[in-house]
C-alpha cells in the first residue's frame, strides 16, 4: 500500500480523499492555492503545498507545480478527485513518467471517453446502445444537413470535447439548424479549443441515468447499480438519487451487465461511470466519465461500499475486495448539491459564512469543506456542499431530507437550500415521474 498520496483537488472531494487515506493509514499532501490557504483539507493533511495564486489556471491545473509538490514531498500517488485535471490523460502519462502512480484509468481511455466521437464508436464496439446519430464530426453546415435528413429532427448538435452542457445547441427543425450549427461550434471551440461538433437525435422526456462500474487489473470487473440525475439545470445535476424510482430489479441487472462488460472487454481499471438517456423502456449510451463522480456517496449509502477506499487499492494493485454476488442494493439515497449560488437567479455568491449548523440524524450524511468564518472564494466551482440522506425505502428518505434541509444552516450567504425544498415539495418529486428537462421548462418556467 501507499505511504504517501499527494490530493490534487480542493473542496469536499479533497477532504473525501483525505479521509479514505486516513482509514487506511496513508499519509496526506494537501495543494491548494493562495486563495485556499485556511481550507479544512489543508489543515488536516499531514503536509500541504501552496503552488500557486487564486486562479486556477495557475495552481489546480498548473501541472508543472503539482508534479514538482508531489516530488518535494516523496509522494508515491496522486489523486485527482473531481473535475481539475481528473479526466486529463496527458496529466495521467506526465504523472506515470515521473514514476508516481495516477489514481484512476489508464491514459488511453481517458483520451477515448474524453472525445465524445471516439467514445461513440467506441462504445458501439463494446456493444452499448447509441442515441441515432452521425457516426464523425460535422465538418460544415452543408454535412449538417445531410445528417439532419438522415437522423431526423428535432436533433442535438453536441461539442466532441467537453461537456457540462458547453457546446450544445438544439435544432427543432430545418430552419433552426444552421443558427444552431454556428453557435454550437463557436461555444465549443471558446470553451474546448475544439470547434468539433456531431449530431444526434434530441430526445424528448428522457430521464438520465448512469451505471457505476469498478474493475481491477487481475480481470475483475463489477456494477455498483444506477443513479438517477434527471433533476438538472443547464445540464447540470441539482440533485441525484439510487437507485432510479423507474427502474426495476431485471432492468438494473441487464444494463449492469451491458456496462460491466463493456469496460471488461476494454480492460479498464479503476472507477467509471456510463452515462445514459433513458426513455420508453430503451438505454442510450451519452458518455463515460473516467473518474470519481461527486453524487458517489448515494452509492456508497445503498451499497455500503467505499468507492474512494477501492479506488485506491487497486492503484496500489491489489484486488476488489467484492465480487459481484457481493454487492447488494438496500434502501434508498439521495443527494443535494448545495451551491453558493441565489436560488432564483442562479448569481454565484461568494462570502464569509458566519453560521454554519450541520444537519443530523440516522442515514444523514454532509460532504462539505466549509465552517463558521469559512470565505467562499469567487474563483471556483460555487458547490459547496453535498447532503446525502439514506432511507429504508424512497419515502423514509424524502422524509428524512426535507427535515435535514430544515435542519442545514448556511449564512449569510445566498445558497440553493430554498431551491431543494421547493422541488421536495412538488408532487413530481415525491412521484419520481420527472425527466431531465422538467427542472428547468416546468418547475422554473425557464425554456
Amino acid at each position: 500500500m501507499f505511504s504517501k498520496i499527494l490530493i490534487a483537488n480542493r473542496g469536499d472531494v479533497a477532504l473525501r480523499v483525505l479521509r479514505a487515506c486516513k482509514e487506511l493509514n496513508i499519509k496526506t499532501v494537501a495543494i491548494h492555492s493562495t486563495a485556499d490557504s485556511e481550507a479544512i483539507h489543508v489543515r488536516l493533511a499531514d503536509e500541504s503545498v501552496c503552488i500557486g495564486p487564486a486562479p486556477s489556471s495557475k495552481s489546480y491545473l498548473n501541472i508543472p507545480a503539482i508534479i514538482t509538490a508531489a516530488q518535494l514531498v516523496g509522494a508515491e500517488a496522486i489523486h485527482p478527485g473531481v473535475g481539475f485535471l481528473s479526466e486529463n490523460a496527458d496529466f495521467a502519462e506526465i504523472v506515470e513518467a515521473h514514476n508516481i502512480v495516477f489514481i484512476g484509468p489508464k491514459p488511453e481511455h481517458i483520451r477515448c471517453m474524453g472525445d465524445k466521437i471516439e467514445a461513440k464508436i467506441t462504445a458501439q464496439k463494446l456493444g452499448i446502445p447509441l442515441v441515432p446519430g452521425s457516426k464523425t464530426d460535422i465538418i460544415n453546415f452543408e454535412t449538417a444537413l445531410q445528417e439532419a435528413k438522415k437522423v431526423g429532427y428535432p436533433l442535438l448538435i453536441k461539442a466532441a470535447s467537453g461537456g457540462g452542457g458547453r457546446g450544445m445547441k438544439v435544432a427543432l427543425n430545418e430552419e433552426e439548424l444552421e443558427s444552431a450549427f454556428t453557435s454550437a461550434k463557436s461555444e465549443a471551440k471558446a470553451a474546448f479549443g475544439d470547434d468539433r461538433v456531431y449530431i444526434e437525435r434530441y430526445l424528448q422526456k428522457p430521464r438520465h441515468i448512469e451505471v457505476q462500474i469498478i474493475a481491477d487489473k487481475f480481470g475483475n470487473t463489477v456494477h455498483l447499480g444506477e443513479r438517477e440525475c434527471s433533476i438538472q439545470r443547464r445540464h447540470q445535476k441539482v440533485i441525484e438519487e439510487a437507485p432510479s424510482p423507474v427502474i426495476d430489479d431485471k432492468t438494473r441487472n441487464i444494463i449492469g451487465e451491458i456496462a460491466s462488460k463493456a469496460v471488461s472487454k476494454m480492460g479498464y481499471l479503476g472507477l467509471g461511470t456510463i452515462e445514459f438517456l433513458y426513455e420508453g423502456n430503451q438505454f442510450f449510451f451519452i458518455e463515460m466519465n473516467t473518474r470519481l463522480q461527486v453524487e458517489h456517496p448515494i452509492t456508497e449509502a445503498i451499497t455500503g461500499i467505499d468507492l474512494v477506499r477501492e479506488q485506491i487499492r487497486i492503484a496500489a494493485g491489489y484486488p476488489l475486495s467484492f465480487q459481484q454476488k457481493d454487492v447488494q442494493f438496500k434502501g434508498h439515497a439521495i443527494e443535494c448539491r448545495i451551491n453558493a449560488e441565489d436560488p432564483q437567479t442562479f448569481i454565484p455568491s461568494p462570502g464569509t459564512i458566519t453560521q454554519f449548523h450541520s444537519p443530523g440524524g440516522l442515514g444523514v450524511r454532509i460532504e462539505s469543506c466549509i465552517y463558521s468564518g469559512y470565505k467562499v472564494p469567487p474563483y471556483y466551482d460555487s458547490l459547496i456542499a453535498k447532503l446525502i440522506v439514506h432511507g429504508n425505502d424512497r419515502d423514509q428518505c424524502l422524509l428524512r431530507l426535507k427535515q435535514a434541509l430544515k435542519e442545514i444552516v448556511i449564512e449569510p450567504i445566498s445558497t440553493t437550500i430554498d431551491l431543494h425544498k421547493q422541488i421536495l415539495d412538488t408532487e413530481v418529486m415525491q412521484k419520481g415521474t420527472y425527466d431531465i428537462r422538467w427542472l428547468e421548462t416546468k418547475l422554473l418556467n425557464r425554456n
